[in-house]
């Protein structure tokens, strides 16, 4: 099924379940809570698409989407740890938020690249990942992205002087 192996299509089906539960996050929170069950199922399913694959060499042997599977780990952890500890003092709120919808725009990039470049079958949008219509798509993506990730830093400072007017009170 377009060209999709055994394993790549269990890959697929994992992170579209990741991808639907971080835009219920998005929506619903507008954030990524790992403290809510959408918010594990994302995370723990964008860790298991990032596994799955690392086992998938379509285009040869290791390269970019295996080298963002790792990012995208490092990211989350990055995200832990800044939701678990202090190590980044008051900034570790916002490291946490923006490194989660990193990882969030992380999912779009192979989403969108794998589905423009499949889909539909026999006469996909794009020729390949290079195209230049895709990566104009993936800008378009990537400026959603800034705009989401500023209004959620805005959203926590508004949040943090509440907090801090709630206390002076």
């Amino acid at each position: 099924m377009f060209g999709l192996t055994t394993l790549g299509a269990i890959h697929t089906a994992i992170s579209i379940v990741a991808v639907v539960a971080g835009v219920i996050a998005l929506a619903r929170d507008k954030t990524i809570l790992p403290g809510t069950t959408v918010g594990q199922v994302y995370i723990w399913t964008t860790v298991f698409t990032c596994l799955t694959g690392f086992g998938i060499f379509q285009h040869g042997g290791f390269g970019k989407p295996h080298m963002l599977g790792i990012l995208t780990l490092l990211v989350l952890a990055l995200a832990a740890v800044a939701g678990r500890t202090q190590l980044f003092g008051r900034a570790s709120k916002y490291v946490e938020t923006i490194a989660y919808s990193t990882t969030f725009f992380f999912h779009m990039i192979p989403g969108f690249t794998e589905s423009l470049t499949r889909l539909p079958a026999g006469a996909p949008v794009f020729s390949g990942p290079d195209d230049p219509g895709l990566q104009k798509v993936i800008g378009v993506v990537f400026a959603l992205f800034l705009i989401g990730v500023a209004l959620q830093v805005r959203r926590l400072r508004a949040a943090t002087s509440m907090t801090r007017m709630a206390g002076l009170a």
